[in-house]
């Protein structure tokens, strides 16, 4: 079968490693009646064609707003960006009209939401809702777009899609409706996939699916992909580098296996040792003490240090920057920065 994707190949495709997205010292903050929230406070992360960047935090790091924020979709008000790039492919989207922006949200960028049941319009079949990618963006008719639907389902792996496109979204179980969101983000071959949280609320088995599928469907085409998630245990065989993120904050990034071996930073290596492991059968799972910071009150210094075991005065009082991260030898790692006073310590022990 001739899929919709190869039916509309790209000649602008990006060769892999070059630059897709780039976001640059990203600042956004909301106004509430208790005070304005910085929700992102100087964002630095790139993704390249063929690449896939884990965005890693717990909830309220600001992983999603950094999200809504690429896709011109945060509410404003009351978020505001008070500083900062966002570069696609060289361009600030920053500074693009709401037309031009339009032009880039689903053809170039697509993104995949956490909850597909709400994202998914209720009263309208997958079929149709599939098909109006289409039909608004290519001018398909209704004929066209339902076939174009129905590919699309057959490459997502949606069993007896021709029979099931004129279902509704709550006759498909969680996993099945995860596969159509990822459909829909594929419809119009995008450069770039964002992808908030795409295994929430999915047993162990179905995350596990869902994750190949992305990786897959990401290789084939050649895709930058963002992942979004609060679990490392999803990433581990998928991403190639991961931004750790932290009260608003890059506190860590590190190719994927390295960060996995050796972090460089209190929080991810408390996040590491939270990770369910078998060999650990019968004993308490770890959990980092304390929660997050009210972003309207963040405390003085390293936002992470009324959690952290080993934080010093100086901890206490002044912000780390995000330092390049070296080995015993004094050698740069290659895509490695900590944002912690005491980096040399965590890593090298």
């Amino acid at each position: 079968m001739t899929t919709v994707i190869e039916n509309n190949q790209k000649n602008d495709r990006l060769e892999v490693g070059t630059p897709l997205l780039e976001v640059k010292d990203l600042h956004v903050e909301f106004h509430t009646r208790d005070g304005v929230a910085k929700a992102v406070n100087g964002v630095n992360y790139s993704v390249a064609a063929g690449e896939t960047l884990a965005v890693l935090g717990e909830s309220g790091s600001g992983k999603s707003v950094t999200a809504q924020t690429i896709m011109g979709i945060l509410d404003m008000p009351p978020g505001k960006v008070t500083q900062g790039e966002i570069l696609y492919r060289g361009q600030d989207m920053l500074k693009m009209s709401n037309e031009e922006r339009r032009r880039i949200r689903g053809q170039k960028i697509a993104m995949i939401f956490q909850d597909a049941l709400s994202a998914l319009n209720p009263v309208l079949s997958v079929g149709y809702q599939l098909g109006e990618m289409f039909r608004v963006h290519q001018g398909a008719s209704k004929k066209e777009a339902k076939e174009k639907a129905i590919e699309l389902m057959d490459r997502v792996r949606i069993p007896a899609a021709r029979q099931r496109v004129n279902d509704y979204p709550h006759q498909f179980s969680g996993g099945m409706r995860q596969r159509i969101m990822i459909a829909m983000a594929l419809s119009l071959q995008p450069d770039l996939i964002i992808a908030d949280e795409p295994t929430t609320a999915l047993d162990v088995t179905v995350q596990a699916q869902v994750m190949d599928l992305l990786a897959e469907l990401q290789a084939e085409y050649n895709m930058g992909l963002i992942l979004i998630t609060h679990d490392l245990g999803v990433v581990a065989d998928v991403a190639d580098k991961i931004a750790v993120m932290y009260a608003g904050r890059i506190v860590e990034t590190a190719p994927v296996h390295e960060l996995y071996a050796n972090p460089a930073h209190p929080y991810t290596k408390g996040l590491l040792r939270s990770i369910p492991r078998l060999d650990q059968k019968g004993q308490e799972l770890y959990a980092i003490k304390g929660l997050p910071p009210n972003l309207l009150k963040v405390p003085a210094g390293c936002a992470f240090n009324p959690r952290c075991d080993v934080a010093t005065d100086l901890c206490r009082t002044e912000i780390p920057a995000l330092h390049h991260v070296t080995d015993k030898d004094g050698k740069e790692l290659t895509g490695r920065r900590s944002a912690c006073h005491l980096w040399k310590e965590t890593l090298h022990g």
